[in-house]
């Protein structure tokens, strides 16, 4: 019985084994044919049917009108209402890419393998409190509440902590949290009644007041009720049902004067911290500048047009602003016009998505870049699987997403810290092959353009322009001779002798 019953077990076995063998070589045997005869019945049909009748009429429709352009006007005709985009503009700027590095070699060493690099930066040198960071690169402003979650803040937090750079409390209600675990926190001090606090202003390593951003200029934000509850409402003591007005402006700001009232007002209540000015980059740029020297403030952030956010209404992101590298060449130029460059710190931000375009930034003369994009994709890293496809990755991050619960917050923070980590290896080997040993070494004579706009934009020379060759020592020699001896003569013929 026994025997039978093994028999029974390795029969069976055996069958199903041979019967999937048989339909997987029935597949392979069919599934050419079939492709072929579905692909075929496609391509006649579009070969052969009037325009009117054809699907190809989506191709040439979508090469006219790009897609982007047709899912946000149906977004439109759904609601009726504004859409707002994710991430800020798919709109090409004029970038980084049209400079390159000169790379040091035998005119110029390349300093050794193992030299240290100096990293540190210093935010605001006039101020009573300067911030000094360990490496030039900061984290943008994420809102928490208005933008992404508690987990989200808590893992940034952690990261910057760990490599000894700031983060930042954006327009949002400040985390608790995020005071307790950033080693330095930058705390914007928006419109909105909230972030004017003396008591959690103090806990600021430096304020940034928040006039205007690159993805939504200085538009008033709204948002409605059911998209702001729980812990974020109570932080920003919103009533059951109200909705989140962060007005245009500031209540104490109706004219340019009224900013160095509000810069006094803020560095006597930190007492000493750096004060600064978040502001979009607007075609009258020197003016903003202007006004905000005659503030006194110790910092400024530029954010250029490719700036992200949570969302925006897509005319302001694609049409106000303008391109980064404008900006900061623009800003550059006017500071140091100004005699002001050294004491007045330059924050960059917008679009910048590897390390040799922080490595370029500060090149032309910026201080710090700040980023938030390509830090955020770098924290969901392998756990947009846990999003994708039925819903996109935001979900895990964005306040109030619906795959907030899953998102790891420890994985995140390992991930930021690795991504900080990277970049700043990157940029220390460039530095050392551009023979210097520090990043405030790094300056506009490392660099060279590649197309006229960027060089007239950055007034960068062009690359194809000569580099003016150094004399030798003794060609040196030879020439100061020479110079000697028609000194000598032309005095002879003078003297008549």
């Amino acid at each position: 019985m026994k025997d039978n019953w093994v028999s029974f077990i390795i029969g069976s076995f055996s069958g199903a084994l041979l019967a999937i063998l048989f339909t997987g070589i029935l597949s392979l045997l069919l599934i050419k044919p079939l492709t072929q005869m579905i692909l075929g019945s496609i391509i006649k049909r579009i070969m052969k049917d009037r325009y009117p009748e054809n699907i190809w009429e989506m191709v040439t429709a979508m090469t006219r009108t790009p897609p982007t352009s047709v899912v946000e006007n149906s977004l439109r005709a759904a609601s009726g209402r504004i859409i707002e985009r994710p991430f800020g503009s798919p709109r090409k700027f004029l970038h980084f890419d049209g400079l390159i590095f000169s790379p040091a070699q035998l005119a110029t060493l390349p300093a050794p393998e193992d030299a240290t690099v100096v990293t540190r930066i210093t935010i605001g040198p006039a101020a009573k409190k300067p911030l000094t960071l360990d490496i030039p690169l900061l984290l943008g402003a994420w809102g928490y509440g208005i933008g992404v979650s508690e987990k989200l803040k808590i893992a940034a937090a952690k990261a910057t902590a760990a490599v000894g750079t700031a983060t930042n409390a954006g327009e949002g209600a400040l985390l608790p949290e995020d005071r307790e675990l950033a080693k330095y926190l930058i705390m914007q001090y928006s419109a909105g009644d909230w972030s004017k606090d003396p008591e959690k202003l103090r806990q600021a390593d430096a304020i940034e007041i928040h006039i205007g951003q690159g993805a939504s200029a200085a538009a008033a934000s709204i948002i409605p009720p059911g998209y702001l509850k729980g812990r974020a409402r109570d932080l920003m003591n919103l009533k059951p049902g109200e909705k989140l007005v962060i007005p245009s402006r500031h209540k104490e700001i109706q004219k340019p004067e009224d900013l160095k009232p509000l810069v006094k007002k803020l560095r006597k209540i930190t007492e000493g911290v750096p004060i600064g000015v978040k502001i979009c980059a607007s075609a009258k740029l020197e003016a903003d500048l202007e006004a905000a020297i005659y503030g006194g403030v110790d910092f400024i952030s530029i954010d250029g047009g490719q700036a992200g956010t949570k969302g925006g209404p897509p005319i302001l992101e694609d049409d106000f602003g303008l391109p980064t590298i404008y900006a900061l060449s623009r800003a550059v130029q006017y500071l140091s016009k100004r005699g002001v460059k050294d004491k007045i710190s330059l924050l960059i931000g917008g679009g910048f998505s590897n390390p040799g375009q922080c490595l370029k930034a500060l090149a032309l003369g910026a201080d710090a870049v700040y980023f938030g994009t390509a830090p955020l994709w770098a924290m969901t890293h392998e756990q947009v699987t846990k999003a994708i496809p039925w819903e996109p990755p935001t979900q895990l991050v964005f306040y109030p997403g619906n795959l907030e619960e899953e998102f790891d917050e420890e994985k995140a923070a390992t991930h930021l810290e690795n991504f900080f980590d990277a970049y700043m290896e990157e940029i220390t080997v460039a530095i050392r092959a551009l023979g210097k040993t520090s990043i405030h070494d790094v300056n506009r004579e490392d660099l060279v353009a590649l197309d006229e706009m960027t060089s007239k934009v950055t007034k960068i020379p062009l690359a194809y322009e000569p580099y003016p060759v150094i004399p030798t020592p003794e060609e040196d020699r030879r020439e100061k001779e020479k110079k000697k001896w028609l000194f000598f003569l032309r005095d002879k013929k003078s003297r008549g002798t």
